[in-house]
């Protein structure tokens, strides 16, 4: 198992530093953000990459002696947006990472699956719930006549290149669970589209990551280190809670591509992405691994920070140390 950060947390400072940082934390590889919804912060030249093997071999020059390698490439986007300026642009990133993950000898692609409109025309994704009524299973319908398609011709993309691309089981997305995982394949035959195992977004869901890594096998290809806290106000509003504050223009805000914007979090969250060991213990972490192991020994496993209760640094540290611990009382046994 190899153990490391996905690199959004350090996008404050430059890669050589974020290296620093990541060895420092005994942990030997750095996820790269390489667009979506993101910049690629620290891989800028990405495009030269992927069409330079001069330029790759420069940018793996960075990383000799510092003890840290890559451990994949990270696009996370909705490739599928109904605004053809957003689906293009993210789409475009997913195909130019594949051609730089090729390039530096990768096999990973992190991305999701993307959410169409409900409707042709229409402005914005739809998102799906609970499909109890015949109009809702219309829409479902309909997006996945958009998704089998983009996805399929992905996949020989990939394939072409020797990459495997993962897709976060992201709510908000069209391919969130096992289900949506099996069916997708289904409808593509897609042998390089898996899954990224981020626990922290089936733990939301109330399911079990454990359980999906074990139903799912060799589909899982890469993974992340994220933990959720379920709090009171969950008996009250559940997990679909919908209390976001909409953040105005001369506030600090993410762009999420066109005219769309992330939100902010909720005061009194039904619950919150938290450091590895606020939601769930060193031991159900180690069983965590246990489950990747089974699938893939050399499976990599990057933290992910999003816990605003702790800066960049200590989160990494409190999560890193978590980690760290679960795998050695895997590897003792």
């Amino acid at each position: 198992m190899k153990l490391g950060v996905y690199n959004a947390v350090l996008h404050d400072r430059p890669l050589e530093e974020a290296l620093e940082v990541i060895g420092g934390l005994g942990l030997t590889g750095i996820e790269i953000n390489s667009g979506g919804f993101l910049p690629p912060v620290h891989i800028p030249e990405i495009e030269e990459i992927a069409a330079s093997p001069a330029a790759a071999k420069a940018y793996l020059a960075r990383f000799e002696g510092t003890g840290v390698e890559i451990a994949g490439l990270n696009c996370n986007g909705n490739p599928l947006h109904p605004n053809a300026e957003i689906a293009e642009k993210h789409a475009e990133d997913i195909r130019r990472s594949i051609r730089a993950a090729a390039a530096l000898g990768q096999t990973r692609v992190v991305t999701m699956s993307g959410l169409p409109g409900g409707e042709p025309g229409t402005k914005y994704p739809n998102w799906i719930v609970n499909a109890w009524n015949s109009a809702a299973l219309d829409v479902l319908d309909y997006q996945w006549e958009i998704a089998a398609p983009f996805w399929s011709e992905m996949d020989r993309f990939a394939k072409d290149h020797g990459v495997k691309v993962a897709l976060e089981l992201h709510p908000q997305n069209l391919v969130f669970n096992a289900r949506d995982v099996k069916k997708l394949i289904e409808l593509t035959g897609a042998t390089h589209i898996g899954v990224e195992m981020d626990a922290s977004h089936l733990f939301w869901q109330q399911a079990d990551p454990i359980a999906v890594v074990r139903e799912l096998g060799p589909l899982i290809f890469h993974a992340a280190a994220k933990d959720v806290r379920i709090n009171p106000n969950a008996r009250l509003n559940g997990v679909l809670d919908n209390g976001f504050r909409r953040l105005s223009p001369d506030e600090a805000r993410v762009n999420l591509g066109g005219d769309e914007w992330a939100n902010e979090w909720p005061t009194d969250s039904s619950w919150d992405f938290v450091a590895l060991g606020k939601g769930h213990d060193t031991a159900y972490w180690t069983e965590f691994i246990r489950a990747l192991h089974e699938v893939d020994p050399d499976m990599c496993l990057n933290i992910e920070h999003e816990d605003t209760e702790l800066g960049r640094i200590e989160g990494l540290e409190v999560a890193a140390e978590v980690l760290k611990d679960a795998l050695a009382a895997f590897e003792a046994e």
